[in-house]
């Protein structure tokens, strides 16, 4: 090569490996049309994490390719444990080499080849070529090819590191010969020989059977590779005895040459496969087009992604322009951008919470009047004038409001709460040590799968496993194995405990001001259905399925001299889910005030009411809940504890029984479909892109979403329209210095009352949000609330 390219820095990016990360490392990101996006996003993250950190002068991409390899044609059983790729993880492989192309990162992939071999080929290529290469990697199989220039130059070679995550997608460590050396005892080259000795089950790599991760680490610090082993073994036996080596591991390496050079051949990455591979002619970043980036970006609904790449090409010198009004930001009139921001999510309620890069994504425009009158107008076109000026605009203040008066927190309190969870953590842990009969990282999946999995061979059928091949840890996973071992529960609520430590105990008293109040903010966009958000932190999340969760509710007090007063509809959504349908018998069930639970079990189970039981009633509340969510038959059988016959018979004998839900919940999809969205009973849309899509998963997700939209909507609609006119009661009162809105919790509004006009605000807040609707609205069918009372948010029971 005629270029001088020392000191240059090539990544090679193990892309399989890194998405697949990604997948499982990241919440279920999708677009507004419900397209997964969640490994894709974290793809992009890593790029420019990658860029940022290492600062590279070249990127290029290694890919598998869904064929098998030549791995596969000499062992079948080659990765025979790993699942089979999720429709959703294999849909964002495929697109994410369309994020490879706009970002300007060639790629490389061979039939017959995996990635690895395109990355083994590769460094071998410029082994010569004066350029220091570092590997992106999920994967530990890569650090076989690390190699330090200074030691082992060719003339002009550079060093081979791995940068490899070490958590999630954020935490990364970088892998040089000394770090291999700290980690594994031996150099890089040797990682081969250790897979070949120990076996890799994540690969159904054999190994020899008995040998464990110490023997190999033994054996090769002592002796090197298995060539040199098996040399030492048949000319001098003694040798390997007298490094310690125990004879029953002397019986199985002579009974187990062949199984330890075949794993070590599958083990190793190959350095030969017939690619061309030729470094760019410029720099990664010198012809990148923002643009055409940019754009993608916005089609995969990542909003922040091109105010990254801007940020970093401008440090390279790109000069590319941020949008006009960023500099002019400070001239919009902050009162007409909140509004703007608000119209936005009721033109298209799939952009929650959106930010001005959104309103201008959306007008395709980066002038704030002109994407205004955009926004105004499709809210016209939309009908949907209605649900912005009389439910979501009057809301902006009173929500301001409730953020600026903020909630008491005993901060003493969650203090000793904290070092009594902390005391029960550790004693739990030590318990599920005793159980597990040795000690361990419980946090860390893989330790934890290798006692429940290995060690304690837990299994059942269709367990879900990571994308390693390795069966998951993930709480659902170990639900389904919750009765075959003690350890089990005990991990569970190691599990809930420190989770309520790290995410509200530890962070609440750090985030009050002076006087000791939590001003959280509630979010009216917060959500695509309609339902207000919380954060910062979130305390509509804050657990109340367990006694610690529900103490922690102690610490929110109302001062001296004032109450917590909460008012909770009661069964808002099967109530409204009766009026909409028109379904006959559950409107009657509610006129007549009688248990909808109890009601709908005696019609199920056909019993009469007083010969319902307790777990006959418990399972008409699963039916009448799932119903509503689009729940099916399997996951009915989950929730109902029992058979798929049994499940399917319920479900049956729910729909005869009550026709005219039946009927709604199928015209409300049939319809959603049609048209591409639903409407709540006060008119707001939610568009539903994805029950257009050829892919099974992703129209049956939008499907289960539509039927559930109009009346989760409605429930939302009706909560926002009486927070609006208890606040204009609150006004016209002047009780504006009595009565504060401090939370909304979902269906329930929690204030904070002075002693003094108790009797006054309960009965007519009360009133008011039951008669948010007309009796001749509701068809009928009562909207209750109730209430209560208490000195501390835990006492509103």
């Amino acid at each position: 090569m005629n270029k001088d390219l020392k000191k240059e820095k090539l990544v090679l990016l193990d892309a399989h490996a890194i998405i697949h990360r990604a997948y499982h490392a990241l919440p279920d990101f999708a677009t507004s049309s419900g397209e997964p996006t969640g490994a894709l996003y974290g793809l992009v993250t890593m790029i420019l994490k990658i860029a940022s950190d290492l600062k590279p002068d070249y990127i290029v991409a290694c890919y598998d390719l869904p064929k098998p390899t030549y791995r596969h044609e000499v062992y079948e059983g080659y990765k025979a444990g790993r699942a089979k790729t999720d429709d959703a993880l294999a849909l964002q492989l495929e697109k994410s080499k369309k994020i490879c192309d706009v970002l300007n990162i060639p790629i490389y992939s061979l039939e017959g080849f995996e990635a690895d071999d395109m990355l083994g080929t590769i460094v071998e290529k410029m082994k010569n070529g004066g350029v220091d290469i570092i590997i992106a990697s999920g994967d530990m199989d890569t650090m076989q090819l690390v190699s330090d220039s200074r030691k082992k130059p060719p003339a002009g070679g550079g060093s081979v590191k791995v940068y490899t995550l070490k958590k999630g997608i954020k935490e990364t460590i970088l892998y040089d010969e000394k770090a291999v050396m700290e980690r594994f005892g031996f150099e890089p080259s040797f990682l081969v020989d250790f897979k070949g000795l120990r076996g890799d089950p994540s690969d159904n790599i054999i190994g020899i059977a008995g040998i464990g991760e110490k023997s190999a680490t033994d054996l090769i610090k002592n002796f090197g590779s298995i060539e040199n082993i098996y040399k030492i073994l048949k000319k001098d036996p003694k040798k390997i005895e007298e490094k310690g080596i125990k004879k029953g591991i002397i019986e199985l390496l002579k009974n187990g040459e062949e199984e330890a050079k075949f794993s070590k051949m599958l083990a190793t990455i190959r350095r030969d496969a017939p690619i061309d591979f030729v470094l760019p002619e410029q720099k990664w970043y010198e012809n990148l087009d923002f643009a055409k980036a940019d754009n993608f970006f916005k089609d995969l609904e990542f909003r922040n992604m091109g105010a990254r790449l801007r940020d970093f090409l401008n440090k390279q010198g790109s000069n590319i322009e941020a949008p006009k009004i960023k500099i002019e930001e400070n001239k919009i009139n902050t009162k007409d951008l909140e509004e703007t921001l608000v119209a936005l999510w009721v033109v298209d309620s799939n952009i929650t919470n959106p930010k001005l890069d959104d309103l201008f994504n959306f007008a395709r425009t980066e002038n704030f009047e002109e994407a205004k009158k955009v926004i105004f107008k499709e809210l016209q076109k939309r009908e949907s004038e209605f649900v912005f000026e009389e439910i979501e605009k009057p809301l902006i203040p009173i929500l301001e409001e409730t953020k600026k008066y903020g909630i008491s927190v005993d901060k003493k309190f969650l203090e000793n709460l904290g070092k009594e969870y902390s005391k029960e953590l550790s004693k739990i842990e030590k318990e599920i040590w005793q159980e597990a009969g040795v000690n361990f990282n419980i946090a860390s999946p893989k330790q934890l799968g290798e006692i429940l999995f290995t060690k304690l061979g837990l299994s059942v059928k269709n367990q879900k496993k990571t994308a390693s091949g390795a069966k998951s840890t993930k709480e659902s996973e170990l639900q389904k194995i919750k009765n075959l071992h003690l350890i089990i529960p005990m991990i569970l609520e190691y599990r809930e405990l420190s989770k309520i430590i790290s995410t509200y105990i530890q962070p609440i008293p750090k985030a009050l001001d002076d006087s000791s109040r939590l001003h959280s903010r509630f979010v009216q966009s917060g959500a695509a259905t309609g339902r207000m958000s919380s954060e910062s932190p979130n305390l509509q999340n804050i657990p109340i399925g367990s006694n610690r969760g529900k103490i922690i509710r102690n610490a929110f007090f109302a001062p001296k001299g004032s109450k917590f007063v909460s008012f909770d509809y009661s069964q808002i959504e099967l109530r409204i889910a009766a009026f909409l349908s028109k379904d006959q018998k559950l409107i009657e069930i509610f006129k007549d005030g009688k248990d909808v639970h109890t009601a709908v079990a005696s019609e199920v189970f056909k019993v009469s009411e007083n010969e319902v039981t307790k777990e006959m009633r418990r399972q008409a509340k699963v039916i009448n809940f799932g119903i509503l969510y689009g729940m099916g038959v399997s996951s009915l059988q989950v929730n109902l504890g029992t058979d798929r016959k049994l499940a399917q018979e319920f479900l049956n004998a729910y729909f005869e029984n009550f026709s005219g839900l039946a009927h709604y919940l199928d015209s409300a999809k049939i319809e959603a479909a049609k048209i591409g969205y639903t409407k709540t009973f006060f008119g707001r849309r939610r568009y539903f892109e994805g029950l257009k899509s050829k892919l099974p998963f992703i129209k049956a997700a939008a499907e289960r979403m539509a039927i559930n939209a109009p009346i989760q909507g409605t429930s939302a609609d009706i909560i926002k329209i009486a927070m609006k006119n208890i606040n204009t009661f609150i006004e016209k009162e002047n009780l504006s210095n009595s009565a504060h809105l401090i939370m909304q919790i979902h269906d329930e509004l929690i204030y904070e009352i002075k002693g003094e006009v108790l009797d006054k605000f309960i009965p007519v807040v009360k009133k008011i949000m039951e008669n948010v609707l007309t009796a001749e609205q509701s068809l009928g069918v009562p909207i209750l609330v109730n209430n209560a009372i208490g000195q501390n948010w835990g006492e509103l029971k």
